[in-house]
């Protein structure tokens, strides 16, 4: 991984990733997003696709039970169409989103056989759905919360680690469109996905920049204290 990013180019990536969704959103979208036909492929999927039930995974309206998979009810449309694109490959490219060691994720085997508006249904229809806070994930370790905090909101100022607020918002909301909702994520989950940006195994934003100069007990600190946030 590169270490020495400028700051120019910091900033250049962070526009570019704000510009890029609301693009690809025009692209994809056939027709208008129904978020009808969304909800009919996440309950019972398309099995003459190969397109199982999301909801076997993400749970009843996006409310994920399972630590290791997210939540994704009330998270924006276009975040959620770009993800699901990411895990497509592109020609003789691997996808942008791999598991441990590039490793083909579960969503491997199931967002290629996702049509573009069958994406952008899917994706209107989850950020209509309200997250369920009683249920949604929370802070487990009371030693780090202090640590986490620290990083949430200022950063890491000698690794060039910027405050994670920055981008997902003092109470953890994220910006619409731009940057996801991690208060009421699993924990589980988000650490994961940190350090699966560490490892350049999940690249599709500036996120694997950052995490490389993060130690694992910074990733785990952090990744509670954003779960626990509301």
């Amino acid at each position: 991984m590169k270490r020495a990013l400028s700051s120019m180019f910091m900033v250049g990536s962070l526009m570019l990733a704000g510009a890029l969704p609301g693009l690809a959103h025009a692209q994809d979208a056939a027709t208008a997003p129904d978020a009808k036909a969304g909800e009919q492929l996440f309950v019972k999927g398309d099995m003459s696709r190969g397109v199982l039930a999301c909801v076997t995974c993400h749970g009843a309206g996006g409310n994920s039970t399972i630590p290791a998979n997210p939540n994704l009810a009330a998270m924006p449309h276009e975040y959620i169409a770009k993800q699901l694109r990411d895990f497509v490959p592109q020609g003789d490219k691997r996808a942008v989103r791999t598991g441990p060691d590039g490793a083909p994720s579960i969503m491997a085997t199931i967002a290629p056989a996702l049509t573009p508006q069958d994406v952008q249904n899917v994706a209107l229809y989850l950020s209509q759905q309200k997250l369920d806070w009683k249920t949604a994930g929370t802070a487990q370790h009371e030693k780090t919360l202090e640590r986490g905090q620290h990083i949430w909101r200022a950063g890491i100022a000698d690794r060039r680690v910027p405050a994670c607020a920055a981008c997902h918002s003092a109470n953890g909301a994220g910006l619409p469109g731009e940057f996801p909702r991690l208060a009421g994520q699993h924990p589980e989950y988000i650490l994961e996905q940190l350090k699966l940006f560490a490892s350049g195994d999940r690249a599709n934003d500036i996120m694997h920049d950052i995490a490389d100069r993060m130690t694992l007990p910074d990733l785990q600190a952090v990744a509670d204290y954003a779960a626990g946030l509301r």
